[in-house]
């Protein structure tokens, strides 16, 4: 009869951040382990439980025993076997002796052989049954393979003070105090790190009496509840957490990053919120600071009113449940309050001295050997963002002056203990400083986008730094060879490439990505170190741009229709992809994308032949009626199709396109391009580059064709 199987292993308290995957993992890695070995039903299913100091899984429809399995196994080829007169050889003498003893069977004959084809040979075949194992022998190796696979931080070694391992130096994550392996309500014998299976597991470290019995698996959630005040499972406990959160925070707002929670979830038992408060004195300083340090430094969680202001009261989650929680909320409060007097410090520093006067201390900080430091870094950023503000109509002054204060904040106490608010205190720090507000926002908006989602530059100023500063680590890595190279990217190169695409996309920038990149590559001219990457670079960008088109619901024939052709300006690269889409579900399109492709193929072959020449096709040379149907309708159909160009209709300038299907057909079934007669065969040749421009105008509609 298959029972619940319940693995636990007690701990000390375990690594917060890695404690979700470890729980994942012990449980996982237990679970396929048996499933491989064949103790397991099909509809088995397990549940990982993670506190501090415990990782532990519950399997149903275990098996006490692995089933019985038929083993076919190769003994010999027929020609090693037997000798010249078809007698038992020696080595197969042997080899069934040994066959004997590893099966348990008394004996093993020749005649008890199968013999088979083997590939190109014949083999003699031994099929037995082998019994099945306990489920001691598959659970052991299970935990012990599950054990090894952990993604544990950083390994410990200790000494076993106890028990028959007493003195043997163990090597986990954290020391090991208790094994628990109970199978229904019987113990199942394995060991692991020193420790000997058995039902004994601890309770709370503060609100249980220490110790307890569990009596089966099925009781395993419920004691650790009822008597040892813990709540086993990782997520019930966050999601206890949450709400209780919610609750206590009232009409205010909870700022609970997902991480946040996880940690804290990973650092109690037995959670409870209580509410603690700090000085209101302390608000001057920018929020951003004050609930970094809470959540970093203390693991609070701070509230806000509902126009997202900070309020002066914040939440903490304790492991101790208490009628009296004076001590325990006094305590956090006089703990956080040496965090924010030090923020306060900071910010008042810091304005003594304006974001101006630090610029030329960037001079000290290296940005790169072969680049330079971060005050030439700066006035390459500076360079580029006027002259992207000039391409773009924008005020080329604050562009510059955005650029060159947007690093100054690096330089800043604030900053030098939060690097994370890089960016955020520039803003803070120019306003202050009385600096235009573009400039001011450039400090934070040029590092905008930041990560797959973040929000774009909000203002023209912070969009031409934003794009200067990513454009001036792209070309100036690659061009000191640092490209990415397969899932390495030290630089996040790939990341400021999908920034620069998502500005010039989603903001339907008018600027030529040849323009920018030649701009961003004279920056360096006179650098010994630094080689020309342009073409790379360009490429790479048509790559990531492929990757951003295709997480928008493109497919990946429609996009490369578009991207193939390296369209100088993005700003309506998704109108052509729409468009694309709409053509690609006319009746026509398939004929026209092969017949495209066809044309592609044969103008490749032919030197001289400019692709796409308008204006040399001689009327008077068509002497068949196709070839003539299909000039008459390319002179009929142009001038809608460039109609619609011109006015940004890409959908109605391919639709137009359709009307040439019967014509093309005819042409490519009655008319032969490459005559003998050379004028004839060049001026079907000029047609059809002609034609290949008229497709080609707004998407490759080869890259259609099946």
């Amino acid at each position: 009869m298959n029972q619940t199987l319940l693995v636990e292993l007690v701990t000390e308290e375990l690594p917060p951040k890695a404690l979700a995957k470890l729980g994942d993992a012990f449980a996982t890695g237990i679970f396929n382990g048996l499933q491989s070995r064949g103790y397991l039903d099909a509809d088995a299913t397990a549940t990982a439980y993670a506190t501090p100091r415990r990782l532990a899984v519950s399997i149903t429809q275990v098996c006490a025993a692995s089933p019985d399995k038929s083993i076919r196994e190769k003994v010999l080829p027929v020609s090693v076997a037997l000798d010249a007169e078809g007698r038992p050889s020696a080595p197969l003498v042997k080899k069934l002796a040994a066959l004997a003893a590893s099966t348990g069977a008394t004996v093993i004959t020749p005649d008890q052989l199968e013999r088979a084809q083997d590939g190109k040979a014949e083999s003699f075949f031994y099929t037995y049954t082998a019994k099945g194992s306990a489920l001691a022998v598959g659970l052991q190796a299970a935990l012990d393979e599950s054990l090894s696979k952990l993604p544990i931080p950083k390994v410990m070694s200790y000494q076993r003070q106890f028990g028959r391992a007493a003195g043997e130096t163990v090597h986990f994550v954290r020391p090991a105090h208790y094994l628990v392996a109970l199978l229904g309500n019987d113990v199942v014998p394995i060991n692991t790190l020193g420790l000997d299976a058995g039902r004994t597991t601890l309770g709370h470290r503060f609100l249980s009496a220490g110790a307890l019995q569990i009596a089966a698996p099925d009781a395993y959630v419920e004691s650790l509840a009822q008597q040892g005040n813990v709540i086993a499972s990782f997520t019930e406990r966050r999601e206890k957490i949450r709400a209780a959160l919610l609750a206590k925070a009232g009409a205010d707002q909870v700022l609970m990053p997902e991480a946040l929670l996880d940690e804290v979830t990973a650092l109690v038992e037995w959670p409870v919120v209580y509410e603690c408060k700090f000085e209101d004195e302390f608000l001057a300083v920018p929020q951003e600071c004050l609930i970094l340090t809470m959540q970093t430094n203390q693991k609070y969680f701070a509230l806000t009113d509902a126009n997202g202001r900070l309020r002066s009261r914040f939440l903490i989650v304790s492991n101790l449940e208490t009628a009296h929680p004076e001590h325990i909320i006094g305590g956090n409060e006089r703990v956080v309050r040496p965090r924010l007097s030090d923020a306060k410090f900071f910010f008042e520093q810091d304005k003594k001295k304006t974001l101006a006067e630090r610029v030329p201390q960037l001079a000290n900080v290296v940005y790169h050997n072969k680049l330079g430091n971060q005050l030439q870094r700066t006035e390459r950023v500076q360079a580029l963002a006027g002259k992207i503000a000039s391409l773009l109509g924008g005020d080329v002054k604050l562009a510059e002056r955005g650029a060159l204060l947007a690093k100054a904040d690096l330089l800043t106490d604030m900053v030098g203990e939060f690097p994370e608010l890089q960016g955020i205190m520039g803003t803070y720090y120019a306003r202050h400083d009385g600096e235009a507000d573009e400039v001011a926002l450039a400090a934070s908006e040029h590092y905008q986008p930041r990560f797959a989602g973040d929000a774009l530059p909000t203002t023209a100023t912070g969009t031409a730094v934003a794009l200067a500063d990513k454009l001036e680590t792209l070309v100036g890595i690659w061009g000191i060879g640092l490209q990415p190279t397969g899932d390495k990217d030290p630089f996040a190169l790939r990341r400021h490439a999908l920034g620069v695409l998502r500005m010039l996309v989603e903001k339907r920038l008018p600027l030529s990505l040849t323009a920018l990149l030649d701009a961003a590559t004279g920056l360096f001219a006179g650098n010994a170190n630094f080689k020309d990457p342009r073409a790379d670079v360009q490429a790479f960008i048509y790559d990531r741009l492929r990757g951003l088109l295709r997480e928008r619901g493109f497919a990946q024939n429609e996009v490369e229709a578009v991207v193939a052709q390296q369209p100088e300006v993005l700003d309506n690269v998704v109108e052509r992809l729409q468009a694309v889409q709409a053509f690609a579900a006319l009746p026509e399109a398939e004929a026209l994308a092969a017949a495209n492709k066809r044309i592609t193929n044969i103008l490749k072959k032919i030197e001289g032949v400019a692709i796409d020449a308008h204006g040399a096709v001689q009327e008077s040379l068509l002497q068949e009626a196709a070839e003539q149907g299909l000039f008459a309708a390319m002179q009929t159909t142009r001038p809608q199709v460039e109609a619609a160009y011109a006015k940004g209709d890409f959908a109605g300038a391919l639709k137009a396109l359709a009307q040439l299907r019967q014509n093309v057909d005819a042409f490519f079934n009655d008319v032969m391009v490459n005559a003998e007669d050379e004028q004839l065969r060049k001026n079907r040749q000029a047609l059809l580059a002609a034609l290949h421009g008229m497709l080609n105008q707004v998407a490759d509609i080869s890259k259609l064709a099946a």
